[in-house]
C-alpha cells in the first residue's frame, strides 16, 4: 500500500523539521498515540491504539530515522506489532521545501505492509483507514505548528 500527499505549513523549514523530530509534538499529532520514547537521535519507540474496521489493536513499534538529507529531506522506517490483530511494517520519504509565502511545503511518500487479522480486512478498508490516519496526523501537526506560531 502506498500513500502520498503534500501540505503547506506556515513555519520555516528548520522549525518544521525540528517539530517532526520532537517526540512531544509527534505524540500530540499521531492519532491514538499513547507514548513515544526517544531512544537516540535516530530511533524511537511508540505505543499507538488504532481501530481498523472491527479490529482494535494496541501497536508497539520502533521507528528509525535517516536524516542524512536534513533539513531538506529525511526518511523513516519502522514496524509495529499489534499482537493477535497483526503487524505493520513500512516507511516514508519526506521532503521539506521553502514555499513562496515563507512557510514550508511538506511532501511525503509512504508505503506500508500489514499482516494478520488487519490484512484479512481487505485492502480497500486498510487503505482508506491509512489515508484517514495520515490526513489526521498532518491536520493535527499543522494545528500544533499554527498554535506555536501564534504563541511566539
Amino acid at each position: 500500500m502506498e500513500l502520498d500527499d503534500q501540505i503547506e505549513i506556515a513555519a520555516p523549514r528548520d522549525v518544521v523539521y525540528a517539530a517532526l523530530n520532537n517526540p512531544e509534538i509527534l505524540q500530540q499529532a499521531i492519532p491514538g498515540c499513547e507514548e513515544i520514547e526517544l531512544l537516540s537521535a535516530t530511533e524511537m519507540t511508540a505505543r499507538v491504539v488504532l481501530k481498523i474496521g472491527p479490529v482494535k489493536a494496541k501497536f508497539t513499534g520502533r521507528v528509525v530515522l535517516d536524516n542524512a538529507g536534513a533539513p531538506d529531506s529525511f526518511s523513516l522506517s519502522g514496524e509495529g506489532d499489534g499482537g493477535v490483530a497483526g503487524a505493520a511494517r513500512g516507511g516514508a520519504d519526506v521532503t521539506l521545501a521553502e514555499s513562496a509565502g515563507g512557510g514550508t511545503l511538506l511532501t511525503y511518500k509512504a508505503r506500508a505492509d500489514v499482516s494478520g487479522k488487519i490484512a484479512q480486512l481487505g485492502s480497500r478498508l486498510v487503505l482508506s483507514t491509512a489515508k484517514k490516519l495520515s490526513r489526521s496526523f498532518f491536520e493535527n501537526f499543522q494545528k500544533i505548528m499554527d498554535e506555536q506560531a501564534a504563541a511566539s
